[in-house]
């Protein structure tokens, strides 16, 4: 089953399988098929022609894939243009909701220092 250009795995339950889309998570899957009456548990290949469809409407009447990244782009670059702090952390690539960055946010924060504990160690010399 293909949905936004996007190939719906076979082998996995619906539920799982719809969270390939972008914007689409757990939640959202479920509601989806509860709106359009199928088991959560149905795989890919075992959906009928008539649920495909109906799964398929309810997908695109939502914003996902392509619109939503660029919704999400341009208030992230509303953010940057206004100078707001969120806007300033973006840009600096460190944790927006407040964290801390002292001890944590190893993959967010531009990594200063030693990279492993063995760089830049000084070797000790024998006598």
């Amino acid at each position: 089953m293909r949905l936004l250009g996007i190939t719906i795995p076979e082998e996995k339950r619906l539920e799982i399988g719809l969270t390939t889309l972008y914007g689409v998570g757990r939640s959202r899957a479920r509601k989806v098929l509860d709106e359009a009456k199928v088991p959560y548990a149905t795989k890919g290949k075992e959906t009928t022609v008539e649920q495909e469809n109906k799964i398929r409407a309810i997908i695109e009447s939502l914003q996902l894939e392509g619109d939503l990244k660029r919704e999400v782009a341009a208030n992230v670059k509303r953010l940057k243009d206004i100078k707001a702090y969120r806007g300033v952390r973006h840009q600096r690539n460190l944790p927006t909701k407040g964290q801390r960055t002292k001890s944590n946010s190893r993959t967010t924060r531009p990594y200063r220092g030693r990279k492993t504990m063995g760089t830049g160690r000084k070797i000790a010399e024998k006598k």
